[in-house]
């Protein structure tokens, strides 16, 4: 557990009078979420009156303690209760809670006095893997649109989504025995656009869901852009068919507008084969950071981000429009609210992918200028400056939402 006391200068004042105490259970393999944790800790531990980060890790728990939380709806809810109690916390600020906290860590935080938010940056309520899709295509089997509130999700078994019939079981069983308690236990949910209330909504899942887009530090974002004088289009995540590597690289090969591919990723063979079968001018890069990825970055002309999946707010999203990168994405999930209407193309169609690269990559002049003005939605939008306030927002509103809450009980 990380716990940190207010700096001496607050910027933020309503944050400056919270107690927030951060809940999130660490993936097995560790990706945009953690780093979002990360940095909110650090934020909190420099804007609130106090705040402590408690953490558990999906890849130190067993199979059977996993099975055992999912099935249970949570395990050792004390441990949050007696922090908050001990603490005099306001805010629980929950992001993953599966599979160790479950809903009873957060019913033991709200019943020890504490608001609940529950921070959604997938599908995780109803779907085991989190994504709403597999074998290349949407899949919402376990919405309660489709299986009722409070029914099992066994199509998570019946197609053994976690890979481990086991463990699928496990999922099937606590995602639809726990959902109503878990949304019961929440005062307010948190997610980062717009898109992913609305379809949880229309899934069956009505929340009072605020949006709170996601923020870069201020020492990730670039003087000026770069993207007038960019020398290639720039792929950055994991290589995997729901990313749309594979849309990628035809429309690479359709326009001959040259795709650096930065990342790895269980489809990078079936990549690379593709590449080299369709003669696509592509250039796997492999896993970079750090100084090399700022490079990728500088010498790029636009990110694009082809998902084929209801992808919510990547990370690779807010760097790249960070980096004063225009922005060519899918029409799936939240991409669309990120980027210009004149970047956004069919999700799966790499035609169309690629034509919206060859306009943009033949003029110069319109890259300087939607490359300036991604730098200008970004700090408007995605900075610490734009967050801190929404953040202070959201937490009171979380706080009389519970204090209704009480009252009416």
């Amino acid at each position: 557990m990380r716990t940190g006391e207010r700096s001496s200068e607050i910027g933020m004042s309503s944050l400056g009078e919270q107690r927030v105490l951060i809940l999130h259970n660490r993936y097995r393999q560790p990706g945009g979420e953690e780093r979002y944790v990360e940095q909110l800790a650090d934020l909190l531990q420099r804007e609130a009156e106090f705040s402590a980060l408690l953490e558990r890790s999906s890849s130190r728990s067993g199979a059977v303690k996993a099975g055992s939380a999912l099935v249970r709806g949570g395990l050792n809810a004390d441990e949050v209760g007696d922090f908050v109690r001990d603490n005099s916390i306001t805010v629980v600020h929950a992001h993953n809670i599966l599979p160790s906290f479950g809903w009873r860590g957060l019913a033991a935080a709200s019943e020890a006095g504490a608001a609940v938010v529950l921070h959604l940056h997938n599908y995780r309520l109803f779907c085991a893997i989190g994504t709403a899709f597999r074998d290349g295509h949407d899949c919402t089997e376990c919405a309660p649109k489709n299986t009722g509130a409070g029914k099992s999700t066994g199509a998570g078994l019946r197609h053994n989504c976690r890979g481990s019939l086991p463990e699928a079981a496990a999922y099937a069983y606590g995602l639809g025995r726990w959902q109503s308690a878990t949304i019961e236990s929440v005062d307010r949910f948190a997610a980062p656009v717009r898109q992913l209330g609305e379809d949880l909504t229309a899934l069956g899942i009505d929340l009072p869901v605020s949006v709170l887009p996601s923020w870069l530090p201020d020492s990730e974002f670039a003087n000026t852009s770069q993207a007038g004088s960019g020398e290639y289009a720039l792929f950055v995540g994991r290589v995997t068919e729901d990313k749309g590597i594979f849309v990628a690289i035809e429309a690479a090969a359709a326009s001959g507008v040259p795709l650096r591919v930065a990342g790895d990723g269980p489809d990078i063979r079936r990549a690379q084969q593709l590449a080299a079968e369709r003669a696509a001018p592509v250039e796997f890069l492999g896993r970079i950071d750090g100084q090399a990825m700022v490079a990728a970055r500088m010498g790029a002309a636009f990110a694009v981000l082809p998902s084929i999946w209801r992808e919510v707010l990547p990370l690779s999203a807010l760097e790249a429009l960070s980096a004063g990168l225009p922005l060519v994405t899918s029409d799936r999930g939240g991409l669309p609210e990120l980027t210009e209407p004149g970047l956004v193309f069919a999700a799966g169609d790499h035609e169309a992918m690629a034509g919206v690269m060859t306009r943009l990559f033949a003029d110069s002049g319109v890259r300087r200028a939607a490359g300036s003005a991604a730098l200008d939605r970004a700090r408007a939008v995605y900075s610490e400056a734009a967050f801190g306030p929404r953040l202070a927002a959201l937490y009171d509103d979380a706080i009389a939402a519970r204090a209704a809450r009480v009252n009416s009980a």
